[in-house]
């Protein structure tokens, strides 16, 4: 695991270094979606405190194995009889991507007395296959969540159409920082746009040169999954 951190971190450079960019902006998530603890402790003991995790389910069972002490963003669809559960649990929600997923946030949001940070999902190539709100329609979305009192916009979220060459997701990259750019001039209430999530184990280089300040990476990281029993 030490071996391929170290090579993720060496391209991150690299794509930092081809866009004038400075390295540390860079947040990479490693995503432990069936990863058992196990694997999550080696992380941890390698220096990574923040997870992101695909499923209600196991970011219950791993936040109560760590007991608080590694924090999770909530990276995969979130149903809204699922809100209640994980709301006080995550530390951001990178697919809030419809109305009554905002309502249900809101809602139980206020009842904890707490804020809760969400991404909004964009599917930025119009795939059938992805959930997300279409880019035409993520600035009518926002002004209805800037509308809200519990509901924080840190920014955006996109999975790209996967292409064998990365070079062909650019265009969907750069989609995205325009769209993340004019959102942020608006200075809406509740709207605070600071993270750009994109870019994952096949185009993380990509994206960062078109602007990504957030990667998610799985399997480059914890290798090929094991969709088996988590362990305890």
């Amino acid at each position: 695991m030490k071996e391929n951190i170290n090579n993720i971190l060496e391209k991150i450079s690299l794509a930092c270094k081809n866009s004038n960019r400075d390295k540390k902006e860079i947040f990479l998530l490693p995503v432990s979606k069936t990863v058992d603890v196990d694997k999550i402790q080696e992380a941890i003991d390698l220096g990574f405190y923040t997870f992101g995790e695909n499923k209600v389910q196991e970011i219950l069972k791993k936040y109560e194995y760590f007991d608080g002490k590694v924090k999770f963003h909530m990276i995969g669809h979130l149903q809204t009889n699922k809100v209640k559960s994980i709301i006080d649990k995550v530390e951001l929600i990178h697919s809030l991507d419809r109305i009554s997923l905002l309502d249900k946030l809101e809602l139980e949001a206020k009842n904890k007395g707490i804020t809760v940070n969400c991404l909004v999902e964009v599917n930025i190539g119009k795939e059938d296959s992805k959930l997300g709100i279409f880019e035409e329609d993520v600035l009518d979305f926002i002004r209805e969540v800037s509308k809200r009192d519990n509901v924080l916009v840190n920014g955006l979220m996109t999975v790209a159409p996967y292409c064998e060459d990365a070079e062909d997701t650019r265009i969907y990259f750069k989609k995205m920082k325009s769209l993340f750019d004019e959102i942020s001039k608006l200075k809406l209430k509740n709207v605070d746009m600071k993270i750009l999530s994109m870019g994952m184990s096949n185009d993380f280089m990509v994206a960062i040169e078109e602007g990504s300040n957030l990667i998610r990476i799985g399997t480059s990281i914890f290798g090929a999954r094991n969709y088996g029993v988590l362990s305890n």
